[in-house]
């Protein structure tokens, strides 16, 4: 049974957080009516707390997935449970934080989370596609880049 490596998990990670948090500021900035700074901590505060959650997390569900069905492959239903369920954990890990931080009130953090969960929750399911496309699970937890089909 062939798995993802440690530092292949943390590729995947920091990479999962560059473009998010790129795509993310300026977004969010405009989208909340927020300074582009405040959006930025925000950004690099939730990006910190959702690497070590994505590691963690991705380890845990891998594990889960081959003691339920022997495998790491992924269905279309389970990427979109994979997904949701990454989402749900890590807007209970960082709505006190934008609450604490935006000085708003923990109803109002859960709004604005709701709006950027839905676009991570998207991000995320296309990211993870994507990487397992450019990065396949090898023989042996090895793993090698490759072109994406044409």
């Amino acid at each position: 049974m062939s798995m993802r490596s440690f530092s292949d998990r943390v590729r995947h990670a920091i990479l999962f957080e560059l473009i998010g948090i790129a795509i993310f500021t300026p977004a969010a900035a405009w989208l909340f009516n927020q300074p582009v700074a405040h959006m930025g901590v925000i950004g690099v505060v939730s990006a910190t707390v959702a690497t070590i959650w994505n590691l963690l997390f991705n380890l845990g569900f891998d594990h889960a997935l081959v003691r339920v069905t022997g495998r790491v492959i992924k269905t279309m239903p389970i990427r979109v449970a994979h997904a949701m369920l990454f989402e749900a954990g890590l807007i209970v890990l960082l709505i006190p934080i934008v609450a604490w931080y935006l000085g708003i009130s923990l109803w109002a953090a859960l709004m604005m989370d709701i709006s950027i969960v839905a676009f991570y929750l998207v991000y995320a399911f296309v990211f993870n596609i994507a990487y397992d496309r450019v990065f396949p699970v090898r023989a042996h937890g090895r793993t090698a880049s490759r072109a994406l089909p044409a």
